[in-house]
């Protein structure tokens, strides 16, 4: 085995159009190491390794343009919540196990259209919600992986894809980013196609890429949204101004995200990063209530097929949360959508002095055991706001499992956000 698996994506892609090295061989490399340790990491739903490796040896023979796209070969991971044409889509519910989409999920058709071979589909959370699947976390096959996008995150940091798709409506990018030590975008809400993916919350659901660097992140994004302007082909020039946003949550952060804030502010400073600190309005303080009213009164009408007639297939803990969403009052739901769109006007006075906000990713390491995937209660309130987020792995826990921080851009200004998240990372590691 060459261990072109290592490689990371935009790598690969240089060594492809080089001529170094073949599609083949690297798709080879990434299915050697899925069948070596999938046993143990359980990231996949489904693979087809022969039609991976069908594709890749065409497109090695090929001389057209789709074959030499962004991705050019790269094989890629399918979060199991968006929809293929050639595989299932379970949505992590046995509801759905022998569900066949007759069509590929825009993001699917653009990535595969860039030249992305699709290895497979990853496990998701029970229909996107809290209740896990099979996957553990590689760095520590006793933790929990995050969720729901828990085998793309498990699969990119166990170097079986350089690049997956994920999905987010409360943390569900982010959060398995940060306990797989992945780098995790969020994209700013609607920047890449949602159509395909089960729907859950209209306010919230945004598709997301994992990685295992930001330039990575970015190529799939660019791949599946045609918005080119996000790659990175050439770092920041200059340091970006930084503002460090605890939250109100700051409180309920472990000590381990305490001592990877003190680090990155250190290492930031000597780096010569301009940091200040920016307090979130009052108002902002109930954002966290707001995202888990709307997210639970919208999911619980957008899965009221599956409760009206499956409801005995559904665990019981996506019924006891499906029924609080039903009872829900209507006028707390629209008091929630009233303020997140209040607060959503107030942020540009958040950027008004930096470029970026550096912000908790997650109260601390992945939590012992695989009955629950973590609480994103730091992820919640960008997720509400629509903005850009990007995790960045730098630090560990007492654990010594992966710790680290996110970034975050002000919405629609993803370019500048990937860019400051490139340049801090690098500072960081």
């Amino acid at each position: 085995m060459s261990h072109l698996n290592l490689l990371s994506a935009t790598e690969a892609v240089k060594q492809i159009a080089a001529g170094k090295i073949t599609r083949e061989q690297l798709v080879r490399d990434c299915l050697e190491r899925i069948a070596a340790r999938e046993p143990a990491v359980g990231a996949w739903t489904h693979l087809d390794a022969d039609a991976a490796i069908k594709q890749a040896r065409e497109q090695d023979a090929s001389a057209s343009s789709a074959s030499r796209g962004l991705l050019h070969g790269i094989p890629i991971a399918v979060k199991d919540f968006i929809d293929t044409c050639d595989m299932p889509a379970t949505y992590g519910s046995a509801i759905y196990a022998n569900h066949r989409p007759t069509w590929d999920a825009p993001c699917v058709v653009l990535a595969r259209a860039a030249g992305a071979v699709v290895l497979g589909k990853t496990v998701t959370t029970e229909l996107a919600y809290f209740q896990p699947g099979k996957t553990a976390n590689p760095r520590n096959l006793a933790h929990t992986p995050g969720g729901s996008s828990s085998g793309s995150a498990a699969a990119v940091a166990d170097h079986m894809a350089p690049l997956a798709f994920g999905s987010q409506t409360a943390g569900s990018v982010i959060r398995p980013a940060a306990f797989c030590g992945v780098v995790g975008y969020k994209p700013s809400f609607g920047l890449i196609s949602r159509v395909g993916a089960k729907p859950l919350s209209d306010t919230l659901d945004t598709i997301g890429t994992l990685a295992r660097s930001v330039p990575d992140a970015a190529l799939l994004a660019a791949a599946a949204s045609g918005r080119n302007d996000l790659l990175i082909d050439q770092p920041l020039s200059s340091a970006p101004r930084v503002g460090i946003c605890r939250t109100f949550e700051w409180p309920r952060a472990q000590p381990e995200t305490h001592d990877a804030m003190a680090l990155a502010i250190s290492k930031l400073g000597v780096a010569g990063v301009t940091i200040i600190d920016v307090e979130l309005p009052p108002n902002f303080a109930g954002l966290v209530q707001a995202q888990i009213d709307i997210m639970t009164y919208e999911m619980a009408r957008a899965l009221a097929y599956e409760w009206q007639a499956h409801r005995a297939r559904l665990s019981a803990k996506l019924q006891e949360l499906i029924a609080a969403g039903l009872a829900l009052p209507r006028e707390r739901y629209d008091a929630a959508v009233t303020l997140a769109g209040n607060c959503r006007r107030m942020t540009e006075e958040l950027f008004s002095r930096a470029d970026v906000l550096l912000t908790p990713s997650t109260i601390g390491e992945a939590p012992r055991g695989l009955d629950a995937t973590g609480d994103p209660l730091f992820n919640r309130i960008w997720t509400l706001l629509h903005t850009p987020c990007l995790h960045l792995p730098f630090a560990q826990g007492p654990n010594g499992l992966p710790v680290g921080l996110q970034v975050v851009g002000a919405m629609g200004a993803d370019r500048q956000t990937l860019l400051c998240a490139d340049y801090l990372l690098r500072k960081l590691t």
